[in-house]
Formats: C-alpha cells, structure tokens, sequence
C-alpha cells in the first residue's frame, strides 16, 4: 500500500528541500504517491490562483501534506498562504519540538521543549482594515472554543507522552479579556490533568526566562502570535530554523512544514540545508503511524551530523543539498538504529 501524500515544494529553496526530504522518506521502503502542487506567487503565474483548488482538493482527499517553505510579501501583496491554509482546513494546532541535534555546538545543549501553538485566530489570523488614511485596525479574536480546544490537545499530549509541566504563556495583565480568556480556559482544562504541573508566565518575561535558562520548560501553550514568535526565539536553542521541524493538526487532516523562510538568496545553488524538512517528515511518518521508519530517518541523520562530514554551510560544512541527502540516505542502511530507538520517547 502507497500513502497519498500531498507535496507542496513551495518556492525558493523549498522545491530542492522538499526533493532531498522526499528521497530521504522513500528511502525507508515505505511507499508513498505524491499529489505535486505549486502555492503562492508560482501558482498564481500557472493557474491565476494563489491556492489552486486542486491543490486543496488533494489536502481533503489525502488528509496529510509535506510542505515547503512559501515566501510571504511583506507590507503587501498576497496574504500568507500558511495562514490561509490552515484556516481553510482548521488546522488548529501548530506543533514544533524543539530538540538538540548530537553534534550541533549551541550555547544551550540538552535542550527539550514542546511549543503547541493555538493556529486559528488572534492577531496573527491578519484580521485588519484601513478606518481612514492613516488609521488601521487589526482586530484580535480569542474565543472559548479556540483556547479550550488548543489547551486540551497540549494535555493530552503531556498524558501521553509523559511530559511533565504545561505553561501557559499570555499577556493577560494587559489583555485582560482576551488573553483573560485564554488563560481561564487552560486552568479549566488543567484541572483534568492533576498529574502535570500547570503554571502561567507572562510572555515578556517568558522571553527572559527562556534565554536565562530554558531548561524550566517542558511545554508551552500560547496564542497563535506569541507562539510564532517565541518557537522561532527557541529554535535558536537548538541551531536555528534550518533545523526545527513544525506540524499543523486538525481534526481531520494535517500539513508538515520545516518553519525557515525561502531563502531566495540561494536558491537553484544547492546548498539549501533540508534537515528541517526532513524532520518534519519524520513527525509525518510518526502521524502515518510509521514508527520504525521515523526512527530510522531520525538516527539516521542523527548520525550524519555526529560524524560532521557531510553538514551543509550553514552548520559549518561543505556538503551540497543532495549530498547531505545522500549521507542520511547511507546512514540508514543496516539495523544500529533500532538499538538508539529502543527507549524512543522523543518526537524527533
């Protein structure tokens, strides 16, 4: 049996990332077909669409995507088509984890942190309007259903997953009805899960005591554009954006991403790093119910970034796109890396 996947290489960098992760995956022997569909600026240019309906037609058939990055204008232009997407199929939880890579020198190792982002609303959804010239006004929605929904799927996956400690991160000193909200919703939803600890810190301060010490963390529960923010500061932890996988859930279907931006600087070179890509393959797998072969592309490119050789020149080498591809396609041959999942916990 092939998994039908929907691919959406994005631009930029993204359609020679998403390549080099999608060779990856089919190294694993697990059969995938892949609907192919272009977004943004591209589609637009083919189809006088920024989001073809094939494309979503194929999100609703196949209920799974693997994404590349999208360039999204600034101050202008075209609304993002991450935002569109996931308000066009409620993909209301944005999960990151945020983990350190053997190998990559950062000033903080053993890093292990879970950002669960509510996806759907607040400022982030881009809700504005011009009053008069040289007024705007961009409207902030926080709604129970939202908050309670995003709150319970963070428990639940502490539950699940054994985590420990849940905070939720909001401005409600300031915000007091909005962010209020937020936060009555997630004690209520707390108080179903006495087992794991809950707490509250303000997100200005959340920043500090991130960089201070991140390691009084476990999870983080926020508002769509405090999420945004505070998992791109967190990436920084762990080697940066070019190495942090991202995933969107639904009730019904869910889209993959690496979070970094197109690079159109150097794309068409070959040098693009598609770790993150293909670690949120491995979140794709996990959701496929695919453990061995998410493990196996997990130790896999573990291993290529333990021995240093073959690391692209944004983590201090020389390798290609493709040749670090082919590392971690190497790297997966043979059986060593089912004795490093053996007491698998970690999503990546």
């Amino acid at each position: 049996m092939a998994y039908k996947v929907t691919l959406i290489p994005g631009d930029g960098i993204g359609p020679e990332v998403t390549s080099a992760a999608v060779r990856i995956l089919e190294a694993t022997g697990i059969k995938f077909d892949w609907e192919r569909y272009d977004a943004g600026a591209e589609a637009f240019d083919k189809y006088h669409e920024y989001i073809p309906k094939e494309l979503i037609e194929s999100v609703e058939r196949t209920k799974v995507a693997l994404k590349g990055p999208i360039t999204t204008p600034i101050g202008g232009g075209f609304s993002s088509i991450n935002v569109q997407l996931r308000k066009h199929f409620e993909l209301f939880c944005n999960f990151r984890p945020i983990r350190n890579l053997p190998g990559v020198t950062t000033r903080y190792p053993g890093v292990d942190l879970i950002i669960i982002r509510e996806n759907t609303e607040g400022l982030y959804s881009g809700i504005e309007h011009e009053v008069v010239p040289g007024v705007v006004e961009s409207l902030k929605i926080i709604t129970e259903k939202a908050s309670t929904r995003i709150a319970r799927w963070a428990f639940e996956y502490a539950h699940k997953f054994g985590r420990k400690k849940v905070h939720a991160i909001h401005k409600a000193n300031i915000m007091k009805l909005s962010d209020g909200l937020f936060i009555h919703c997630s004690r209520n939803i707390a108080k179903e899960y006495p087992d794991i600890f809950y707490g509250e810190h303000i997100v200005d301060n959340t920043c500090m005591q991130l960089v201070t010490n991140p390691y009084q963390y476990d999870m983080l529960l926020l508002e769509n554009l405090y999420g945004d923010i505070v998992s791109d500061l967190c990436a920084a932890f762990v080697g940066g954006l070019g190495l942090v996988p991202g995933a969107n859930f639904g009730s019904d279907c869910a889209i993959f991403e690496a979070v970094h931006g197109s690079a159109p600087d150097i794309a068409g070179k070959g040098v693009a790093n598609p770790t993150a890509v293909a670690r949120s393959g491995i979140l794709m797998l996990r959701h496929l119910g695919e453990q061995d072969a998410a493990n196996q592309v997990k130790y896999a490119i573990h291993a290529v970034f333990q021995k240093g050789k073959h690391t692209t020149r944004d983590m201090g080498g020389k390798a290609s796109t493709n040749e670090f591809a082919d590392a971690v396609v190497a790297a997966m041959e043979g059986e060593a890396w089912r004795e490093q999942a053996a007491s698998e916990t970690n999503p990546v």
